[in-house]
């Protein structure tokens, strides 16, 4: 399989010295990317792109902040550069999911960040929400789009904006009561979109044996009855054990383990977009998601002997009786 990455210099310019989701991040994200990929130039989302999902006067709101530097929440804020740059975050998540549709896998290493932007607000680093401007875009075009978010946080922009769709599967894994608070299993979808929102909150201190009983029970499952034609990967890595924003217990290897079993399992290409990742280990994530990208596998035994926790277990048999309408 084909593997690719969109990646530019200009996801380094929406910027704040001493804050978290600051360029210098980017410096370990592309430590860990290998050799012999092809990389693609960024592009630009337009307007109308933009407000598939969002509102116009969000967009516009965006834009004209960016006259200066502004905090536009106690932690997300703009400089005069972060319109542009978050405008190519998105196109650019759109690329990605061109390139899977093509037959390639592709990741997209941008930022700002994008899963917590919700229709008509920023907030927790995401000005427009890349993963959702990508997934509308491809409904210009497919019928059906899975989003699968394994993020350390829940993604309440990327559920909210297609929580009345059967158009979109969303699936998210993350740490229970973390920012922003939401993401519970019965936040399932309304309307039409009953059964199409599915939400894993694990407790902290989780393994991957949790990862793989959600993954394998109720993520993966829904993904091949819903059959869409696209599947994009909201890809946070700091669940990672020694990320200061969380407190699981993944390692670097793990994300080869769950990548490779949604290549295996799905059987689709994957395209994938970067979200958060703040710990020293996260460029071995990285590296980790490229080698199952690229065909290698990570030898699940040690993985299928940790124990599920009982929590989990639960949520995963609450989870399995969601049906779509």
């Amino acid at each position: 399989m084909r593997c690719s990455v969109v990646y530019g210099d200009v996801f380094a310019r929406h910027d704040m010295e001493h804050h978290t989701e600051s360029g210098a991040r980017l410096r370990t994200v592309l430590s860990g990317v290998p050799d012999g990929l092809k990389w693609r130039d960024p592009v630009r989302a337009s307007v109308a792109d933009l407000e598939r999902v969002h509102r116009p006067q969000h967009v516009r709101w965006i834009r004209e902040f960016t006259s200066g530097t502004y905090y536009l929440d106690a932690n997300t804020y703009v400089t005069g550069q972060s319109f542009d740059v978050a405008s190519y975050a998105a196109g650019s998540a759109s690329l990605a999911v061109d390139r899977s549709l093509d037959g390639e896998h592709c990741f997209a290493l941008v930022r700002p960040p994008g899963h917590h932007a919700e229709a008509d607000r920023a907030m927790g680093f995401c000005i427009f929400n890349n993963a959702a401007v990508a997934a509308a875009r491809a409904l210009e075009s497919v019928d059906r789009v899975a989003i699968l978010d394994w993020d350390l946080h829940h993604g309440n922009g990327t559920q909210a904006i297609f929580y009345g769709s059967d158009r979109v599967l969303y699936c998210s894994v993350h740490e229970a009561d973390s920012f922003p608070k939401t993401g519970w299993v019965d936040e399932v979808g309304a309307g039409r979109g009953r059964g199409y929102t599915l939400n894993a909150p694990l407790l902290p201190g989780s393994t991957i044996a949790d990862y793989l009983a959600v993954f394998r029970d109720v993520f993966i499952p829904a993904i091949n009855r819903f059959r869409p034609d696209v599947l994009i990967v909201s890809a946070g890595q700091d669940p990672l054990f020694d990320d200061e924003h969380g407190r699981m217990l993944l390692v670097p290897s793990d994300f080869q383990v769950l990548t490779g079993l949604l290549i295996d399992e799905i059987d689709m290409p994957l395209s994938l977009v970067l979200e958060g990742g703040y710990g020293p280990s996260h460029g071995e994530a990285i590296r980790n998601i490229f080698g199952a990208l690229q065909g290698r596998r990570t030898d699940l035994a040690g993985a299928e002997t940790e124990p599920v926790r009982h929590a989990t277990d639960e949520i995963v048999s609450i989870l399995k009786k969601v049906q779509f309408y």
